[in-house]
């Protein structure tokens, strides 16, 4: 969805990019997670093994948390720097943040982060197309791929923060006339 914005001239601060930026060999936010959890989240060349890492905090509702302070104080800090430099360089641009979790998963935004936000738009798909995709696009297993669901927001709370909703449980060619009609509505606002 970003993408497809992005082709339309918006500029796109993609939280997920951010948090593998920050858990690079060096960042405070690797060194922490390391800290935390040892030498097993490290791989061979030295980077993040983000399997090892899943295995732990998706099995443990306390260790996702541990991760969750580690990581999104940091993104957040991260992600208001590049919003103000983007805003700064191209005033007149649409700035997406994509952000996965805007939603905590005990159903509270995360938001307030994210002071002057304009408008949220919310990607939705049918839980079981999610598992699916999961399964196929990522290589997880059925199982972990509902773990992750299921330690994420409900598909409610996500819907509820929602001020434009881009339905995926289709193709990609279903998403464009869905991108072009969030692109007109970004573009909307003041």
């Amino acid at each position: 969805m970003g993408a497809g914005l992005v082709e339309r001239g918006a500029i796109l601060i993609d939280a997920d990019q951010i948090v593998r930026d920050l858990q690079r060999p060096g960042e405070p936010v690797f060194e922490a997670m390391v800290q935390r959890w040892g030498q097993a989240v490290v791989s061979a060349d030295g980077t993040l093994d983000r399997a090892a890492v899943a295995e732990v905090v998706f099995n443990d509702a306390d260790e996702l948390a541990a991760l969750n302070d580690i990581v999104h104080p940091a993104v957040g800090t991260e992600m208001v720097k590049r919003r103000a430099e983007a805003a700064e360089e191209s005033p007149d641009a649409i700035v997406v943040l994509d952000i996965p979790l805007l939603v905590r998963p005990d159903g509270e935004p995360i938001a307030e982060r994210y002071r002057g936000l304009v408008g949220i738009v919310v990607v939705d798909a049918d839980p079981e197309i999610a598992v699916q995709r999961l399964v196929a696009q990522r290589g997880l297993s059925e199982e972990d791929a509902r773990a992750r669901i299921s330690r994420q927001a409900d598909r409610e709370s996500r819907l509820a923060v929602a001020d434009f909703v881009i339905h995926n449980d289709g193709t990609l060619a279903d998403l464009e006339p869905q991108i072009d009609a969030c692109h007109r509505w970004a573009s909307s606002l003041a």
